[in-house]
């Protein structure tokens, strides 16, 4: 391990990129009526909702060249005093470089131009969607700590079932924060989401059809640019919010900026009666809790030099709820399981611009992880404790060459893990006996890569990858992943066309328990602990993506073959759950998103669907497995297969400054594992939620929102994770106020 560390120091300085960007570059060229280039021209860049600014001048071939800007959506604004003042709106991509085209016309000819520029959208082939804090803070629910409403509301395909987020079918999904990967093995683990939805300026969530940039985690990516600063000028904002279940959700946050340098900080923290899903109408020992810290600092030193740290400390404590009537339970006792929680994360970046075009990244990271689950030592039949943390050291680094019609990029990402174990049960029923185990299992992983994006012409563009990634644990693997995929733009529709196809590598949690101490489980269950292996995924994916009067229709559909497909199982009856694999799995399905403009300036509206089958095959083959001497033939469905899913809603701006927003969600219901329920699928269901806000002057605004307006409670899904079964959680509503000040 020390040999494993001393190389990642020594060689990430020297190395080019891995993982991924937050930022993209924004180039363009500027021309007369007679399309001739007019240098000398005045280009702005601006962020739609901050104060974040670049500018620029067209040189003698009249094109000029923003690199190193962040994802989001701005305007790019060209003026002089002989022409008129020209517009354009593009959305910034992780990785892309659109190139925008200006005509300056004269006075005499036309008024200010604005144009909606989908620029990026020719330069990718993965689909993407934009958030920004606005979205996030009208969303009902979005803004709340524990919430993914922001994911699942607007990303096809992604649900929110026995605790556990899902995006096409999988659990396993990497955020990365600044540009920079957290890396978590252990994600079945972890309930609370990764970063507070309220510290987010703008996520950008990608599904499928990663260019190499990206390797692990491979079946949702969350790329979070969080807020700066730049949108304040030493300006303080406190939340605070009251709602049934005694719920409250309260955070102080500040932040400024000056030419060189922006700061962003906040405090948050919450409870809540309503913390996990239950397995019961009823709601019973179900209370959770939860404060952190968020930080974010970015400076510049010089035109070519920036610097930008940010850091989160976080701790949650998830009461675990309970059926009182199950009867494996003893008569009228309470079960007292809980599950607490502790995420931090620190990384650091210096951003270099060598010259239009050639920029450097260098990031070295920490993120520490833990999840202690405990049971009361008098449960009956059994009593569990399982404690795990994770320490994750190590760094990535990018460097970008856009020249001409190649975007290319090469890297290096690497990090070094060390867990801690506890694991103990007590058979209060007398039926087993099980020593406490402690065990410290480290590992590692490095991959390099290589990626080019190439613009055969102006319809079409090529992109090209290779990823090469080394993991060494409780078993030691190499993979080598290639992608491809093209893009091609129909001229004058600008309907865009993409194909992809690529392997993707994600390795495995270091968690699987040894030793004599589970000789006793192993000979009277007839179970096992065998080493995880790293998950492999072959993907097919195809789509297209259609503008149309500012309206945005977005269609692909996808097939993923995995082996050794990550899941998690539980041990007895004691609520405990370790990472397995599954021998195959095989999910598929189409997509699609339609977004609008601002229709009369007042109204905004979304849709999501996806029509997807998750199904699994063979064995449990890693992990906690059992004895499997004839595997189901065929296929089967996994736990949280759903074939219909599908989310309406949107956004309207009233008279006084007031707005209504709302989401009404179908869901066809998750596979069934009870065979007394008939059916193979549980029934579907419909909520709607919705949020009405006003602002008083410039300083304070509230909102009142709503979840599961109508209170429909349904048996949501009926697997083995935290609980057993689980409902539709109830009605919930809850008043929130901001108040924003000056010091």
């Amino acid at each position: 391990m020390r040999r494993v560390l001393l190389f990642v120091l020594f060689v990430l300085p020297l190395a080019g990129a891995c993982l991924a960007t937050v930022f993209g570059t924004v180039r363009g060229i500027v021309h007369d009526p007679q399309h001739r280039p007019v240098s000398g021209i005045e280009v702005v860049l601006k962020a739609k909702a901050s104060e974040f600014t670049l500018n620029a001048r067209t040189d003698d071939a009249g094109q000029f060249h923003f690199d190193a800007v962040p994802l989001g959506e701005y305007t790019v604004t060209v003026s002089d005093s002989n022409f008129v003042a020209h517009q354009q709106i593009v959305a910034v991509l992780s990785g892309t470089a659109p190139i925008l085209h200006f005509e300056l016309r004269l006075p005499a000819q036309n008024q200010t131009v604005i144009v909606s520029a989908d620029a990026a959208q020719t330069e990718t082939v993965t689909p993407t969607t934009l958030v920004d804090r606005l979205q996030i803070q009208e969303t009902p629910g979005a803004a709340r700590t524990n919430s993914l409403a922001m994911i699942t509301n607007y990303i096809p395909g992604a649900y929110f079932t026995h605790d556990q987020l899902h995006v096409r079918g999988g659990h396993q999904v990497s955020w990365l924060i600044d540009g920079v990967s957290i890396p978590n093995t252990n994600i079945a683990s972890n309930l609370g989401p990764q970063i507070d939805p309220k510290d987010i300026d703008t996520v950008e969530t990608q599904r499928g059809s990663y260019s190499a940039d990206y390797g692990d985690r491979t079946y949702g990516v969350f790329n979070v640019s969080p807020r700066t600063g730049f949108e304040r000028n030493n300006e303080a904002e406190l939340v605070l919010s009251a709602g049934n279940f005694y719920q409250t959700d309260d955070q102080l946050n500040f932040g400024g900026h000056t030419n060189r340098l922006a700061y962003y900080g906040s405090l948050t923290g919450n409870r809540t009666n309503l913390g996990l899903q239950t397995p019961t109408s009823a709601v019973i020992h179900d209370a959770a809790n939860g404060y952190g810290g968020f930080v974010s600092l970015i400076y510049n030193a010089d035109s070519q030099d920036q610097l930008r740290f940010v850091a989160q400390a976080r701790r949650d404590f998830y009461q675990v709820p309970f059926d009182p009537n199950n009867p494996q339970n003893d008569p009228g006792t309470m079960l007292r399981d809980a599950n607490r929680e502790n995420d931090s994360f620190a990384a650091f970046s210096w951003v270099r611009t060598f010259s239009p075009g050639l920029v450097l990244t260098v990031s070295p990271f920490f993120h520490y992880n833990s999840a202690d689950y405990a049971s009361d030592p008098n449960d009956f039949h059994s009593a569990a404790t399982q404690d795990r943390s994770s320490k994750y050291e190590g760094g990535q680094a990018t460097i970008s060459w856009i020249k001409g019609r190649n975007n290319a990029r090469l890297g290096f990402y690497s990090f070094a893990q060390q867990d801690a174990q506890f694991f103990h049960v007590v058979y209060n029923d007398g039926s087993g006996k099980v020593s406490p185990l402690s065990q410290n299992p480290d590992g590692s992983l490095i991959a390099v890569y290589a990626e080019d994006q190439f613009k055969a012409t102006s319809w079409l563009t090529l992109n090209g990858g290779l990823r090469q990634t080394h993991f060494s644990g409780g078993v030691v693997e190499n993979a080598t992943s290639p992608r491809a995929g093209a893009s091609l733009r129909i001229p004058k529709l600008n309907w865009v066309f993409r194909a992809f196809y690529g392997r993707f590598y994600q390795a495995p949690a270091l968690g699987t328990l040894s030793g004599p101490a589970l000789n006793d489980i192993q000979i009277q269950q007839g179970l096992d602990f065998v080493s995880l292996r790293g998950e492999r995924d072959e993907e097919h994916q195809f789509g297209v993506t259609i503008p149309f009067k500012g309206w945005v229709l977005d269609a692909d559909n996808f097939l993923t073959r995995a082996t050794d497909f990550f899941d998690h199982n539980s041990l007895n009856n004691s609520n405990i759950f370790f990472p397995v694999d599954v021998q195959g799995a095989r999910i598929n399905g189409w997509e699609l998103t339609l977004r609008s403009p601002r229709v009369r300036n007042r109204a905004q509206f979304y849709l999501t669907y996806s029509n997807q089958l998750a199904l699994g095959r063979g064995c449990i083959v890693g992990g906690l497995i059992g004895a499997c001497p004839n595997p189901p033939p065929g296929y089967f469905f996994l736990d949280h297969d759903q074939r219909h899913t599908l989310h309406l809603g949107g956004q309207y701006t009233l008279p006084w400054r007031a707005y209504f927003s709302t989401d009404i969600y179908y869901a066809s219901g998750f596979s069934n594992s009870n065979s007394n329920i008939p059916g193979d699928h549980l029934q579907p269901h419909t909520t709607f939620d919705l949020s009405l806000g006003k602002s008083f002057g410039e300083k304070f605004s509230a909102n009142l929102q709503a979840i599961n307006v109508a209170n429909r409670r349904v048996l949501l899904d009926n697997s083995f994770t935290f609980g057993g079964t689980h409902y539709l959680n109830p009605r919930e509503v809850f008043v929130q106020v901001r108040y924003r000040f000056h010091y």
